[in-house]
C-alpha cells in the first residue's frame, strides 16, 4: 500500500507526504540519516505532561541540520542498558534560530505517553547541558505548493499532532504576505493545549491570515460547535462553516489514527483530491518499538536454505546470508555486518532505512513513508522488506 492511497483500514495508520518546493527545500531531496551528539540548550514546560526541548547545533554540523517545515528528528539514548530511539517533529519555523549556514538551534516537543520509557525519561531526567544523539532531519510531511502567494493551507491536529503543524503554519505565513492558514486543533481541555501561548502569539502576528479554532471535548466553549468530541457530524459542520474546503489548496492532518482516518474519509466524501492531503501519525497502532531490530549472530544449519543479501552503503558493498525460515528483514540482517546501517523507527514510518532494490524481490510488511513514484523506481523500506527470492541487492546510496 502506498501512502495516501486507499487500502486495508488496519494498515492505513501512518503516512508521510511529498517533499517541498516552496516551504523549505528542493523537491525530492533525501539524505542519509546520521546521528550527531547535541547538547540540550533549554527545556520549557508546555503542559503538565509535555515539554519543548531545544538543542544547540554546533557550527561544524549546522548544514546537516537544515530542515523543512514538517520534518522530524530521531533521538537515541541508552536507557536501562538498552538503546531506545524515538522520532519527534521539529516545532519551530525553518528560519527560527538559524542563519545562512544552517540553524543554531532546533526544537522538538515531547509529550509523556502512559508507560512510555523514553518520554517519561525525557520529562523527568533530561536537563540543560545533557548530551544526546540526534539524527539529522528526515521525513516528507511537507508542502508541495510551488507558490505560496494567495495559497490557503489547512491543518487538523489533535494533541501532540500540533508539533509539525506549528512549524508548517509559521513557515507558510512568514513566506508570503498573502498566504493563509486555517488550523483546527482538538484537545480534551484548555490545560491540554500544547503551545497555547505560541499559537496566541502567532494569531496576534497574523490576525487576518491565521484562522485558529480550538475544539475541546471535555470543556464547554462559547461556541457550541467547538465544544465536544470531533466526530463526523461536528467535523462536517466545521469544514462547511469555518474552513470551506473549496478554498483550500493543501491539507495537513496529524494525530491519532481514528481522527486522521475520519478526516481523510470526510474530505474524500466532500470531493477533496487525495493528492492535496498530507497526513501523519506519531505512533503505530501497535505501539513504538522499545529497542532496535536484532542484529546479533544467527546460526545457519548445514544445507539450510538461505537468501543472500548484498547491499551498498557509503560506497562499500557487503553481503550477509539470511536463513529463509527466519524471515528476517533486510535491515535486521544487514545490521549483523554493518551496525551503522541507517534506521530510526524500524516500523515503516520514518523512511530513514530507505534503499533501492536493484535485484531480486521482496515483500514489505508495512509502508507508511514511500510515495508511489518512489515505489515505481524500486525503493523499499529495508526495515519492512523480506526477501522472496534467492538473492537480493539493495543500494542505500542511490
Amino acid at each position: 500500500m502506498a501512502p495516501g492511497q486507499p487500502g486495508d483500514a488496519e494498515r492505513e495508520r501512518i503516512a508521510e507526504a511529498l517533499l517541498t518546493t516552496a516551504v523549505g527545500g528542493p523537491h525530492g531531496s533525501r539524505r542519509r540519516g546520521r546521528f550527531h551528539t547535541l547538547r540540550v540548550a533549554a527545556v520549557r514546560p508546555l503542559t503538565e505532561d509535555a515539554v519543548e526541548v531545544t538543542f544547540a547545533v554546533p557550527e561544524e554540523v549546522r548544514d546537516e541540520f537544515d530542515y523543512l517545515a514538517g520534518q522530524h528528528v530521531a533521538l537515541r539514548a541508552m536507557l536501562d542498558g538498552r538503546e531506545v530511539r524515538r522520532s519527534y517533529s521539529l516545532c519551530r519555523a525553518v528560519d527560527a534560530g538559524g542563519g545562512g549556514d544552517g540553524p543554531r538551534t532546533i526544537s522538538i516537543a515531547i509529550k509523556r505517553d502512559a508507560g512510555g520509557r523514553f518520554s517519561t525519561w525525557a520529562q523527568t531526567e533530561l536537563k540543560v547541558g545533557d548530551a544526546i544523539d540526534v539524527m539529522n532531519p528526515q521525513g516528507s510531511f511537507t508542502s508541495t505548493l510551488a507558490d505560496l502567494d494567495g495559497a490557503h493551507v489547512a491543518g487538523i491536529a489533535a494533541g501532540s499532532g500540533i508539533t509539525p503543524l506549528m512549524a508548517l503554519a509559521a513557515t507558510v505565513l512568514a513566506r508570503s504576505a498573502t498566504s493563509r492558514f486555517t488550523l483546527v486543533y482538538t484537545n480534551r481541555s484548555s490545560l491540554d493545549v500544547m503551545f497555547l501561548d505560541d499559537l496566541s502569539d502567532l494569531k496576534d502576528r497574523y490576525p487576518t491570515r491565521l484562522a485558529l479554532h480550538h475544539v475541546l471535548s471535555r470543556e464547554q466553549r462559547t461556541a457550541p460547535l467547538l465544544s465536544g468530541r470531533l466526530d463526523e457530524p461536528r467535523l462536517r459542520r466545521i469544514l462547511d462553516d469555518l474552513v470551506l474546503p473549496d478554498t483550500v489548496d493543501e491539507w495537513f492532518l496529524c494525530g491519532p489514527f481514528p481522527l486522521v482516518q475520519l478526516c481523510r474519509d470526510t474530505l474524500a466524501d466532500l470531493g477533496v483530491d487525495s493528492a492535496h492531503v498530507r497526513y501523519e501519525l506519531f505512533t503505530p497502532a501497535d505501539g513504538p518499538r522499545d529497542e532496535p531490530p536484532a542484529g546479533g549472530p544467527v546460526h545457519i544449519a548445514e544445507d539450510e536454505p538461505v537468501t543472500r543479501i548484498d547491499f551498498t552503503l557509503d560506497g562499500q558493498s557487503q553481503s550477509v546470508d539470511s536463513p529463509v525460515a527466519a524471515r528476517e528483514s533486510i535491515l535486521t540482517a544487514a545490521l549483523r555486518v554493518r551496525p551503522d546501517v541507517p534506521f530510526a523507527c524500524a516500523g515503516g514510518v520514518c523512511g530513514t532505512c530507505r534503499a533501492r532494490l536493484l535485484q531480486g524481490s521482496v515483500t514489505m510488511t508495512e509502508n507508511y513513508a514511500l510515495e508511489p513514484d518512489e515505489l515505481e523506481r524500486g525503493y523499499v523500506l529495508t526495515c519492512q522488506s523480506h526477501p522472496t527470492s534467492d538473492a537480493v541487492v539493495v543500494d542505500y546510496d542511490v
